[in-house]
This record gives structure tokens, sequence and C-alpha cells, in this order.
């Protein structure tokens, strides 16, 4: 269990596929990854139970765990073995006792279904955003610019929206209107 567990928002129809997903995924990140990956991943499980309908009420949980973790470590490199923590993509399926093509067929529907790409600051790993470029990209006149260079009025918006993961230090200097 970690030290500081989180409490997560889910409807009470889906508290028992929440917490065997959530059991899962404890066991499986703090064995092999960090608490970094078992708080998003269970955030994602989270997000998951409360759609509505919720897709967790069909299939096997363990394969929805597999594919909640395995969701979570491809935006964040899991499978590069220059980054720490790494496993192979089989390793992490081969735990939940499913087979690598149904755990990366799940990521792939858990990504589409939430809109997770490499752009979704909110599932990136926090020792991870800072090193992150697309964290930071946003489009401005059309133009992909990194939010980190623009001044801090333009920095205060993109991070209103939710458009970047935080407000960084005022190294840009402001535009005088």
């Amino acid at each position: 269990m970690p030290s500081n567990p989180k409490k997560y928002s889910v409807p009470n129809a889906m508290q028992s596929q929440y917490q065997e997903i959530s059991t899962l995924i404890d066991e499986f990140c703090l064995e092999k990854l960090n608490e970094d990956y078992s708080l998003l991943s269970k955030e994602l499980a989270a997000k998951l139970a409360r759609k509505r309908p919720s897709p967790l009420n069909s299939g096997r949980l363990n394969t929805w765990a597999c594919g909640i973790v395995y969701a979570i470590g491809s935006v964040n490199f899991l499978f590069d073995k220059s980054q720490n923590p790494h496993m192979k993509a089989d390793e992490l399926c081969a735990w939940f006792g499913v087979a690598t093509s149904t755990g990366a067929n799940k990521a792939n529907q858990i990504k589409k279904m939430m809109h997770i790409d490499h752009f979704s600051h909110e599932w990136i790993l926090p020792g991870l955003v800072d090193k992150n470029p697309m964290a930071w990209v946003i489009s401005v006149n059309g133009f992909n610019v990194d939010a980190r260079s623009l001044p801090r009025n333009y920095q205060e918006e993109a991070f209103r929206k939710g458009l970047i993961p935080y407000i960084p230090d005022n190294s840009a200097t402001e535009i005088n209107d």
C-alpha cells in the first residue's frame, strides 16, 4: 500500500470493480515500478469507473488493470530502456496474466476512450513533466510553441485552460501592452 493513499471519487456501484483493479495496480506498481505509477494508474481507473456506462463492467478486471498500467507506461516511456524504471511490455502483461497483444489492445482502447497521448500532461509522471517537451507545447495563433518560453500572462492563461501542468518560474519577460 502506498505511504500516502489518495482517495478517488468512485460511484458506489463501481466500488467493487475499482477496489479489485486498484489492488492489482498497487501490487504490481509497488513491486515492479513505483508509487507515482500506482497513483496515476489508480486515478485513471477511477476516471474509467466514473464513465457512464463504465467500461469496467465488462471484461476481466486483471485485463483492465494491465491495460491501465500499460497505457500510463506508454505515455511515460516505460518500455524505453533508457528510462528508470523501465520494463518490457510482455513482462508487464505476464505479471497480470494477460497476453501481450491483449494488454496492448486494452491500453490502446483506454487511451482512445480517455483521449490520452504524449500531450496529456495529466498522465505524465511528476518526475518527467519537466523533461517532456510535449507537456508544454501549445498552439498560439496557429504556431506550436513551448509555453515555458512565453510571457507569464500567456502561461497563466494556458494553465487556467488546463493546457500546461503548472506555471513555470517566470523566466520569460512580460509583453508590455
